[in-house]
């Protein structure tokens, strides 16, 4: 056992062997290295939490009041629900709920033949076109008027 040229005898080196039998990981590098840095004091866990849960909430409640127009409403709720699942375990396996229902669903309707998936894209597009409607109609604009005039 070489001793190491250090104020400290061979204790550098003591401290080198025993880490290297330890069963702990690495310190992992990057993203996920610098949010472990930050979780590493309890302010910092908490400031993550908090604006981790703020980011997520209004990403999530976002989507949500999107969904019934035309966009991507589902895909920003899902993207909510990942950000809240950085430091939220019920977020993630809300999430992952959410992505084995939606994989279920497509090869549901995958396996389905023509009749059905025409019934399912007409109603799809006839729901959308009715909010849409509505929608407008809600700011004031009446679509149906608008194209009796120009006819």
């Amino acid at each position: 056992m070489q001793v190491q040229n250090s104020d400290t005898g061979d204790a550098d080196l003591l401290k080198g062997d025993a880490a290297e039998r330890s069963g702990m990981p690495e310190r992992r590098t990057g993203l996920h290295g610098w949010l472990d840095g930050i979780r590493s004091t309890r302010t910092g866990a908490l400031t993550l939490k908090i604006v981790f849960g703020v980011i997520g909430t209004v990403m999530v409640v976002a989507g949500l009041i999107m969904v019934p127009f035309p966009g991507p409403g589902w895909a920003v709720v899902f993207a909510g629900l990942a950000v809240l699942a950085v430091e939220f375990h019920w977020a993630r396996r809300v999430l992952e709920f959410g992505k084995r229902t939606l994989h279920a669903w497509m090869e549901w309707y995958k396996k389905q033949g023509w009749l059905v998936r025409v019934v399912v894209l007409v109603v799809t597009v006839a729901a959308a076109a009715v909010i849409v409607y509505f929608g407008l109609r809600t700011l004031g604009f009446d679509a149906i008027a608008f194209v009796r005039g120009h006819i």
